[in-house]
């Protein structure tokens, strides 16, 4: 017997990380608010770190979409590797030249990472594991990390351009 609604429970999964600094923030706070001195520093900077992930939070939540897509994702060693039902295959996170997101994949977008030798690989957006892409992404030099979660969220279509090196992203 369950006593949370399936889609509440999704969305706290979902958002689990904003849901661990509230949390922190709650207890740095009541830290912070009690009678002594050491306590009120130490819950002030746990208040401020709650806060910190809950923004944190709140960005990898928006990120996530979801999970039960084809194949697995794995990052090491600086390369990105999709294992697909039918086909996969790894880029360098060093070599990467595009990241795109094709919102008209069926049945979801896919992310599309181009190589510097035109590798081109695809990634279901709801791949076991894809929620690593998004410290990946991260670390890319110019992303737009907003821009990427709006076009997440709102893009159907055609092919967005998420990130290009050596230059500002297109969106």
């Amino acid at each position: 017997m369950t006593f949370v609604r399936p889609e509440i429970w999704q969305a706290a999964v979902r958002f689990r990380d904003a849901l661990a600094g509230i949390a922190v923030s709650f207890l740095g706070l009541y830290m912070a608010l009690g009678n002594s001195a050491s306590l009120t520093v130490l819950g002030t900077s746990m208040a401020i770190a709650g806060a910190l992930l809950v923004f944190a939070g709140i960005q990898r939540g928006r990120f996530r979409t979801g999970a039960g897509g084809s194949g697995v994702v794995m990052v090491d060693e600086g390369q990105v590797t999709y294992y697909g039902p039918i086909e996969g295959g790894s880029v360098v996170i060093a070599d990467l030249l595009r990241v795109e997101l094709d919102p008209g994949a069926a049945p979801s977008s896919e992310w599309v990472l181009t190589e510097s030798h035109a590798n081109n690989l695809r990634i279901p957006v709801n791949a076991e594991g894809a929620e690593a892409l998004f410290d990946v992404f991260s670390g890319l030099d110019g992303l737009q990390t907003e821009k990427m979660l709006a076009a997440i969220e709102g893009t159907r279509g055609q092919q967005v351009e998420i990130w290009r090196a050596n230059h500002r992203s297109v969106h």
